[in-house]
């Protein structure tokens, strides 16, 4: 079904309010008859918005597979005429946004290498001046959302209007579990800031393994973003890159059918009691503790006179050991994991610290 450009701008318009928004298609453009496959087999789902590949590929080591580069462009072109559904790839340069632009790649995205380095986005914003196409940008390699704050602001001033953000994690020292290590905490910060900004989540990325895709997936949702990424392959194992990540177009629609979609709100008066008596709660126990962090804090500064007076260091190694020990011990009673014990407790003696430390340096 082939589409005009003034009918496909109009139908990236479409996909761009719509919510879960879908965006699917291959970690890499290998050759011409994987990426038609691909797009043919995920638009006969008919649960995928934007077709995805990657056409260039940085790569952490040389000698990896680094995209088929220009050439898989109009294979591209190609997948959209087929399937009338919109195209998207990563861009790193100004001649790769140059070159993407030629072949009327419909949405635009700048990697998380490329994020990480503000010469890198401010020359891809350049190259963007002008242009009216819309931009997502994942979130860097490392959890630093000053570098993706001012990467949204680069594009911004270049005048794109239409700019969203791919949560994909972060690489983080002793992660095991993840590819990277997604903390929520850190999307969520950022959407806080960025309301009026598009939130999709890259399970794929996070997950590193295909067999955990949908357990982040439904999390994302469960976090109101609104739609995801995920790599899909005709035949994942013998894909060129990432091939564990990766999987077909007929599991991908499986998967996208079994996920709950979850609304941000209803119109329900007897819902918005209920909730608001509980948030109310919620709130006095809030109060409460601040209080009681407040009166802590108060007798940390009384400990640290007498350690100054009797010269002795700030951190006491085995009383913290015994603190984190005795909290998680009485937090698996109260039915508290571990890990926000320790990210709680990390917390409070930090500010005990600096606490003592205004005292001690008096």
């Amino acid at each position: 079904m082939q589409q005009t450009s003034t009918t496909m701008k109009e139908i990236v318009q479409q996909v761009w309010k719509k919510r879960p928004m879908i965006i699917s298609g291959p970690c890499s453009a290998e050759t011409e008859e994987q990426v038609l496959e691909t797009a043919t087999r995920l638009a006969k789902t008919g649960k995928v918005d934007i077709l995805r590949a990657g056409i260039w590929k940085p790569r952490t080591r040389p000698g990896s597979f680094e995209g088929i580069g220009t050439k898989g462009l109009p294979w591209m072109q190609q997948a959209k005429k087929i399937t009338g559904l919109p195209v998207t790839v990563e861009v790193a340069t100004a001649k790769q946004v140059e070159d993407a632009l030629t072949f009327d790649v419909d949405v635009l995205w700048i990697g998380a290498r490329t994020t990480v380095n503000p010469f890198s986005v401010q020359d891809v914003a350049d190259a963007l001046r002008g242009v009216d196409v819309p931009v997502l940008i994942k979130n860097p390699i490392n959890p630093d959302l000053e570098l993706w704050t001012g990467a949204v602001e680069r594009v911004a001033k270049a005048g794109i209007k239409q700019i969203g953000l791919i949560h994909r994690g972060f690489s983080s020292y002793g992660n095991t579990e993840y590819r990277n290590a997604p903390m929520w905490h850190l999307a969520i910060e950022m959407k806080r800031r960025n309301p009026e900004l598009l939130m999709i989540n890259d399970p794929s990325h996070i997950s590193g393994r295909r067999d955990i895709l949908l357990d982040v997936a439904q999390k994302a949702i469960d976090l109101d973003m609104d739609g995801l990424i995920i790599e899909s392959h005709i035949d994942p194992d013998k894909a060129w890159s990432d091939a564990k990540q990766q999987i077909t177009p007929e599991r991908l629609g499986e998967m996208i059918g079994q996920i709950v979609w979850r609304k941000e709100d209803i119109n329900s008066e007897e819902y918005h009691a209920a909730l608001e008596k509980l948030r109310q709660q919620i709130n006095h126990l809030d109060d409460e503790l601040m209080q009681i962090l407040s009166q802590r804090m108060s007798i940390a500064e009384k400990i640290g006179e007498y350690k100054k007076n009797n010269s002795i260091t700030i951190l006491q190694t085995n009383r913290w050991n015994e603190i984190l020990e005795r909290a998680f011990q009485k937090g698996e009673k109260l039915n508290l994991s571990k890990e926000f014990i320790t990210k709680y407790f990390d917390a409070v003696h930090m500010e005990s610290i600096n606490h003592q430390n205004k005292i001690m340096n008096s």
